[in-house]
């Protein structure tokens, strides 16, 4: 009886299997090897410099551009996930991987696992509500806060609201104000008259009136004070009217007709202003 290795149409390889001639002819181009792949040493795995259409699932250019993108530094964010490693395959010796190899080898050493790219950090969005300085639009310079000349009649401690002029100037005497830029009510909700002070708010909450709900069905029916409110940080009640003097979560507003009839300021001139009057003061508006 002839051994294994010599039975006629029979290829005895590692491992005890029996492969038909016949079933190696389908994989004849497999079997060709170059002059570098014969040089090759066996068992020497192919670092990242390998040939990039190696990876299952995407063509060679696209294969590139993950070898060549850089690897961001740090840890991962909270909130991201690590993408799992996928397989990449590549010969361990000359005889080009895959099936042909397992069977003439009997290894499966040909398949090695990258390590996870760095998961991408998530960006994150500043709402305009509570919006730091860094992120907010700018405001015309013409419209932040300066001492000026005055020569108006009024006692310190006097308001007067420059309505086309978008100024509120708080009389301090002697021929000088604090002079504010304003927002004021847009065409058709502009007003003028004399008024006081009947109430101060730190962070008022807001009741939007019937006639506004009514024009913006949209808004909620009551907000509570905080960095979203539309009335800012402070508040001046003006008598017994619906109107006040309050800041705004929109600075950039500031110096258009842009309310219903009220007069916003700068969330930080509303509080500096706020420290500067009493209940009862005279408000002017012009």
């Amino acid at each position: 009886m002839l051994p294994v290795s010599h039975v006629k149409g029979v290829v005895h390889v590692r491992n005890g299997w029996l492969v038909p001639v016949a079933a190696l002819a389908g994989f004849g181009a497999c079997l060709q090897l170059s002059a570098t792949a014969s040089a090759r040493p066996r068992n020497v795995q192919i670092e990242q410099q390998a040939d990039p259409a190696v990876i299952p699932g995407i063509g060679a250019q696209e294969a590139q551009k993950l070898f060549s993108a850089p690897v961001p530094e740090g840890q991962p964010v909270a909130g991201s996930q690590a993408i799992p490693a996928q397989p990449v395959r590549v010969a361990s010796g000359n005889l080009g991987g895959g099936f042909i190899e397992m069977m003439l080898t009997g290894g499966t050493n040909g398949v090695r696992y990258n390590e996870p790219p760095a998961p991408r950090q998530k960006l994150q969005r500043a709402s305009y509500g509570n919006a730091p300085a860094a992120v907010r639009r700018e405001v015309d310079p013409a419209f932040l806060r300066a001492e000026v000349d005055y020569s108006g009649p009024e006692a310190p401690g006097t308001l007067v609201v420059d309505t086309p002029g978008k100024y509120l100037y708080l009389v301090e005497g002697n021929g000088r104000a604090l002079r504010y830029g304003i927002g004021v009510g847009r065409p058709g909700f502009e007003w003028s008259g004399v008024k006081t002070i009947s109430r101060k708010a730190e962070w008022p909450s807001w009741t939007p009136p019937a006639e506004m709900l009514l024009r913006r069905p949209d808004l909620p029916t009551f907000m509570d004070g905080g960095p979203g409110n539309p009335l800012g940080a402070r508040a001046l009640y003006l008598g017994s009217s619906l109107y006040r003097i309050h800041g705004t979560n929109e600075p950039w507003s500031i110096g258009t007709n842009v309310s219903s009839g009220c007069i916003r300021m700068m969330n930080e001139d509303v509080i500096d202003l706020y420290s500067r009057v009493r209940v009862g003061g005279r408000v002017i508006v012009m």
